[in-house]
């Protein structure tokens, strides 16, 4: 679990300072204030786009890989995200325990509580569930901290009642975020989680374009990235996830790569 104490980056903290001496210079000398709003909206538009570059540590920690412990033990992760849904979640499930595969299912506290059921046999076949936001709301990277801790909050409690586990990573939606959401993660003992590789799989429905995506340049520590909620279908109807996730096992099989759920990684 993540220490609870937030340590701002480099990057807010020199933001923070920018956002000081601009308003110094202006008090010192009003004509400057031009340039001291310029040098402001500039560090809001980088702060903008770092927060759009889903993969980014800049404005907090972030894994975009398994640690190096697990990465050398030749452990990489699955997660799962959007759901859980009625009809994909459970063949997902099948497929897994046919390789005998850990995965992470990050999903929404308002559909988990649709399915709570659903939650508890992802959980009760060895996975884990992880937060995915309360309702993976669209304008998500727009909120600030009261709204953050709302969303995160009510799908800790969501998440936690019904699988009796509470959630230690967080996957924003669309993977985009704030400044804002750090020092919320930290409070509430939440590490963010992004990917190092996925396959655009809610929008692309060619399971071969997919699966080439995922396994390009697998190698130990590799987190993979696919959907059982909002997923793509193949030109035959089939949620994409289904016919890419049989491939993608057993290429790692193949490879001498054990999939691992990410708290296991923590070990």
């Amino acid at each position: 679990m993540r220490d609870s104490r937030w340590r701002p980056t480099l990057l807010i903290r020199a933001s923070v300072a920018l956002h000081g001496l601009a308003l110094v210079a202006v008090i010192a000398e009003p004509a400057l204030w031009r340039w001291a709003l310029g040098a402001v909206a500039i560090n809001h538009l980088l702060l903008t786009a770092v927060g759009l570059w889903p993969r980014s540590n800049w404005l907090g920690p972030n894994w975009t890989r398994l640690p190096a412990a697990a990465a050398a033990r030749n452990e990489i992760a699955l997660t799962i995200d959007d759901g859980p849904d009625p009809l994909v979640t459970p063949q997902v499930l099948d497929i897994l325990d046919r390789h005998a595969a850990h995965a992470t299912f990050f999903c929404v506290g308002e559909k988990a509580a649709r399915y709570p059921d659903l939650c508890r046999e992802i959980v009760r076949r060895g996975h884990a569930v992880e937060n995915h936001s309360q309702h993976h709301r669209h304008h998500f990277s727009l909120l600030g901290p009261r709204g953050f801790m709302r969303e995160l909050q009510s799908a800790q409690s969501t998440l936690g009642q019904i699988t009796g586990q509470r959630p230690v990573f967080f996957r924003a939606p669309a993977g985009l975020r704030n400044p804002f959401l750090d020092p919320v993660l930290a409070r509430l003992g939440l590490t963010l989680a992004s990917w190092s590789a996925r396959g655009f799989d809610t929008r692309i429905g060619e399971a071969e374009r997919v699966k080439n995506a995922l396994l390009h340049g697998l190698r130990g520590g590799a987190i993979l990235l696919l959907h059982d909620g909002n997923a793509a279908r193949t030109p035959g109807g089939i949620p994409v996830i289904l016919d890419v996730l049989p491939a993608v096992l057993e290429s790692a099989d193949a490879a001498g790569l054990r999939f691992v759920r990410l708290r296991d990684a923590l070990l």
